[in-house]
């Protein structure tokens, strides 16, 4: 399931290819033929992501809301101006280079993802991108215009110039303005919309109250938006923390260390394109990480492997119907 670094990225995409321009809306698939009608040749005036839900507002007092869920994926293609702060050298949306680390040339990672690149100036390019948690693949730059429709596409939203096509998404709706606030309403704080001190605490409040083992709590998207099965399994390890420990015993330094924590893995998230929660790597561990995801987390994916610290063989189990990947011994 994309995280909530992908949807922020996402929408930054939206924010410079489609807002302030008018819109063509179709489904090729049909299932969202009468929400398309609606949203076609109407202007994007704004868009927002709040932890794994983006939301564009459109002219006429709507918003369309997405929530990609486990399988859902955005395809950008066309002209497509790249948000400098996320996006690699050649136009697909991965790793920037670090600030102040110089890493040299671009590295592939076994997904085939220019991982490296320098952060410069917006520039535009011919490019065909999948935005999801997983970036796939770059078509050919001189394609038809325009692209023909591949797969099921639930909507395909058009300028002049630019495509996104959606596909496989959990929801997919539109809303009033009421209903837009409403469901904003229901999710938990996210580190990049609004204040930071009131998010921390409305973050410490809500866990601090529940019975429920703090595993589940970031999980939880009322309790605080964006953190998924990765994000959830290395926060936990980041700070030695047994994941069925109830909200409500985990000392309060903690929980405030925990939100701080996914303040910084967030960014760096957006800022990477990559789930990177491994710190002070070397140059070449740093190389390394980005050529391979299996180099880039302490716990997650790892299960029957050495503990990176004490060795312990890292234990794997299903908790709210998810994964869970811990160590008995560092997080005891």
């Amino acid at each position: 399931m994309p995280e909530g670094h992908s949807v922020h990225r996402i929408a930054r995409q939206f924010d410079r290819n489609f807002v302030g321009k008018s819109m063509r809306a179709s489904s090729p698939q049909g299932r969202f033929a009468e929400g398309a009608a609606v949203l076609d040749g109407r202007e994007a005036v704004s868009v927002q992501a709040v932890g794994k839900q983006m939301f564009l507002e459109v002219e006429g007092d709507l918003w369309l809301r997405v929530h990609l869920g486990l399988y859902g994926a955005w395809d950008f293609a066309g002209e497509i101006l790249i948000d400098p702060t996320i996006a690699s050298a050649n136009g697909r949306m991965g790793q920037t280079n670090q600030r102040g680390t110089d890493l040299g040339e671009a590295i592939l990672d076994d997904a085939g993802e220019n991982s490296l690149a320098s952060i410069g100036a917006p520039r535009r390019t011919r490019v065909h991108v999948r935005m999801s948690e997983q970036t796939k693949g770059l078509a050919d730059e001189d394609g038809e215009w325009p692209p023909p429709i591949v797969g099921q596409v639930r909507l395909r939203l058009m300028t002049d110039i630019t495509a996104a096509d959606l596909r496989g998404p959990t929801a997919c709706v539109i809303q009033t303005p009421e209903e837009m606030l409403a469901t904003v309403a229901k999710l938990g704080p996210d580190p990049l919309v609004g204040d930071p001190a009131e998010n921390e605490e409305r973050f410490v409040r809500a866990v601090r109250k529940k019975q429920t083992v703090i595993a589940l709590l970031l999980m939880d998207q009322a309790v605080v938006s964006g953190i998924g099965n990765v994000y959830r399994a290395e926060m936990l390890f980041r700070h030695r923390l047994n994941p069925h420990t109830p909200g409500r015993d985990v000392p309060e330094e903690i929980v405030r260390e925990l939100w701080r924590d996914w303040v910084r893995l967030l960014a760096v998230g957006v800022e990477t394109g990559q789930m990177m929660t491994m710190d002070d790597l070397s140059p070449e561990q740093y190389r390394a990480a980005m050529a391979s995801r299996d180099d880039r987390h302490w716990v997650y994916h790892r299960a029957g492997l050495p503990c990176r610290i004490c060795g312990t063989e890292i234990a794997l189990e299903e908790i709210g119907a998810r994964k869970l990947y811990w160590c008995p011994r560092c997080q005891a």
